[in-house]
């Protein structure tokens, strides 16, 4: 289960680029970050000197970290279209859209958690680990957020009313299989 909402962790780079838990006052690796995420615990990563946030910066190098080492998560294609995204019109859709998407299925989850209890050992873990790859690949942005909207990101919301009504048909006749 999520650890109790606190503030962010905070974790100050120094010039050196080692990383100081403020905490605990001592140093910790990018992998001492991750379990901290893992365990349920937001982070927040700043530069002592210039007091810039870098936390999106070293999530992604711990997701590529991950990823370089066989951990797959993100299919090939996938990280393809996130590719193409930064440089096309669509970019300001995709993180509404994986932040809408992730909510999807962190409440499909729910509802499968409900029902039968834990699906598998580790699946806390699992579902922390979604959810610092949600904040890394959105910016922190709350599943949901809606600035102004343009008429592809009106396209897509409607997309995604499709969706989730499909996966909402698939649950009930997954219900009723049982």
């Amino acid at each position: 289960m999520v650890a109790e909402k606190k503030d962010p962790l905070l974790i100050k780079r120094y010039a050196s680029r080692r990383l100081y838990n403020t905490e605990t006052s001592d140093y910790v690796t990018l992998e001492d970050i991750a379990g901290f995420i893992r365990s349920g615990r937001d982070v927040q990563i700043v530069d002592l000197k210039s007091g810039d946030d870098l936390t999106r910066q070293y999530l992604l190098q711990i997701i590529a970290e991950h990823e370089g080492r066989g951990e797959s998560v993100l299919p090939l294609n996938v990280l393809t279209d996130l590719v193409r995204s930064y440089t096309t019109d669509i970019q300001s859709v995709v993180p509404q859209f994986l932040a809408q998407s992730f909510e999807m299925l962190r409440q499909g989850q729910e509802q499968m958690m409900q029902k039968f209890g834990s699906p598998f050992p580790g699946f806390e873990a699992l579902q922390a680990q979604q959810e610092a790859w949600l904040k890394a690949m959105t910016g922190g942005r709350a599943p949901g957020w809606t600035g102004p909207e343009t008429e592809a990101e009106s396209e897509t919301r409607e997309d995604l009313g499709e969706i989730k009504k499909q996966l909402a048909e698939l649950q009930e006749k997954l219900s009723k299989m049982q």
